[in-house]
């Protein structure tokens, strides 16, 4: 946000003005005179035998700060706006001109000089304004939106802090508050494509799916856009117009027949009004198509249990669990920055070396265990068995870690110990009862022990966490879609 920054700048050598007029003596005057015309190295040439006489004094300091401020030697800057407000805390320009220079590097060392410098000044639209980007960049919203709405018409045109107000709120939850945000925003642009999918995305995550379809309407006819299409697709299901929902899909799909979301969008309308047959000869075209995609795999299975063709289901989640490694992975694991590169090597590394600090974490040894598993490492050799042992050291050190119980219970799995798979599963769902993964190995180790009775009401619980996690995905895709709308520079 340049401007802002500008405007801020020229608040801080305003703020300095009245200083010249205060001071006794011409050479006060004159360093003002000298910054307020852009004459910077002239300024810090009188500004230094001033200091030396007067090093106590706050404002002489201040006006260091911004001769070297336009000088472009923002670190002697920073040092003289410091040596002011040292002298005098709640000096206005030195907190202007520090909290700029925080600002610009977008550090959180701004955050309380603005915070003083709207307790003198309460009514800084500016100084809201910038508190506003910077909390937002800290993912603090709520403070975000606070500041945001002090702003008064400072932002009626900047499509930047608009987004990022609308985002705020989106994360709060109040998506019905962010819709007029971007009504705005869309009237600046009319024809910005992306900005009027935005809007829809908005207006259905607050249930304003007609309002969604009036947004969408320009890019609805003619041939379509299949982005555009799928959002519309989601409002008339919204708004019970089932028929109008699969048709407009069903053109979206023809349009893009590439992106396997829209096949899941499929069948997850095909299952909720009991369609499972239309819904598996759609998804069984995306497979044919994209037959290592293991989101379609996935969506057949539900259809299969539905169906109450319990066979075929299992047989899709095995391979849709094939094909997603990740679908093992915990999300601890995931976390670590090695593994979100698909890097175990360095991931393994890294949990070794924290674990010679800490031998006893049980978080520590579970990962250990996950990353070996992750890494191929086969029953009966000197990997699996220390994979095993950390992971049941893990559950004896943390048996509250739901995600220990479930990486012991894929290592009893491949190694045949099919009972003591069962325990652990049924131990990592009474921890989270959402846990697929565990759930699926649950299945499994029930079909080989032999115990099959139990496994078509496994297979229905797991269809529905896939529904339920489906349509998660799909609010957290929209979420997103509005939250990285736009970065605030």
């Amino acid at each position: 946000m340049h401007w802002l920054r500008s405007l801020f700048a020229a608040l801080t050598v305003a703020a300095l003005l009245p200083f010249a007029a205060a001071q006794a003596g011409d050479r006060a005057e004159s360093i003002a005179a000298a910054l307020t015309s852009g004459q910077y190295a002239q300024a810090l040439e009188m500004l230094r035998p001033a200091l030396q006489a007067s090093p106590g004094d706050a404002r002489l300091w201040a006006m260091q700060g911004a001769a070297w401020t336009g000088e472009g030697d923002t670190k002697r800057a920073l040092a003289s706006y410091q040596s002011a407000l040292k002298i005098a805390p709640d000096y206005l320009p030195a907190l202007h001109g520090a909290a700029q220079i925080d600002f610009d590097r977008s550090s959180p060392e701004a955050i309380p000089l603005l915070e003083r410098l709207l307790q003198l000044r309460p009514q800084d639209e500016v100084g809201h304004g910038m508190l506003a980007v910077l909390e937002y960049q800290q993912g603090n919203c709520a403070e975000a939106v606070d500041h945001f709405e002090s702003t008064g018409a400072l932002f009626d045109s900047k499509p930047g802090a608009l987004h990022a107000w609308a985002a705020c709120l989106v994360r709060l939850h109040k998506p019905d508050q962010a819709v007029p945000l971007l009504e705005r925003t869309l009237g600046q642009s009319p024809g910005d494509e992306h900005e009027r999918r935005l809007l829809a995305s908005l207006q259905i995550m607050a249930n304003e799916s007609q309002d969604a379809l009036a947004t969408l309407a320009p890019l609805l006819s003619g041939a379509g856009d299949p982005d555009a299409l799928e959002l519309a697709s989601s409002a008339f299901e919204d708004l019970h117009e089932t028929d109008k929902a699969v048709d407009t899909l069903r053109r979206a799909i023809i349009l893009d027949p590439d992106n396997v979301q829209l096949y899941v969008d499929f069948a997850a309308i095909a299952s909720a009004h009991q369609s499972f047959q239309v819904g598996m000869n759609v998804v069984n075209d995306g497979i044919g198509l994209h037959p290592n995609a293991a989101a379609l795999y996935f969506a057949r299975g539900v259809l299969h249990v539905q169906l109450a063709q319990y066979d075929m289901a299992q047989s899709d989640f095995e391979t849709a669990y094939r094909l997603d490694p990740n679908q093992s992975l915990s999300t601890a694991a995931l976390g670590l920055a090695a593994v979100e590169q698909n890097d175990l090597d360095r991931a393994l590394t890294a949990v070794e070396e924290k674990l010679q600090r800490r031998p006893g974490d049980p978080i520590l040894l579970y990962l250990q265990a996950d990353v070996l598993l992750e890494k191929g490492a086969e029953p009966g050799s000197p990997e699996f068995q220390r994979a095993m042992r950390s992971a049941q050291s893990a559950v004896r050190l943390g048996p509250q870690l739901g995600p220990a119980h479930a990486v012991l219970a894929k290592l009893y799995l491949q190694a045949g110990s099919y009972p003591k798979a069962v325990s652990e599963c049924h131990k990592a769902l009474e921890i989270d009862p959402t846990d697929q993964a565990s759930l699926y190995h649950l299945i499994q180790a029930l079909k080989k022990s032999g115990q099959t009775s139990g496994i078509p009401d496994l297979l229905k619980r797991l269809a529905q966490l896939r529904q339920d996690a489906t349509e998660k995905e799909r609010e957290e895709y929209r979420y997103r879609l509005v939250d990285s709308s736009e970065p605030v520079q």
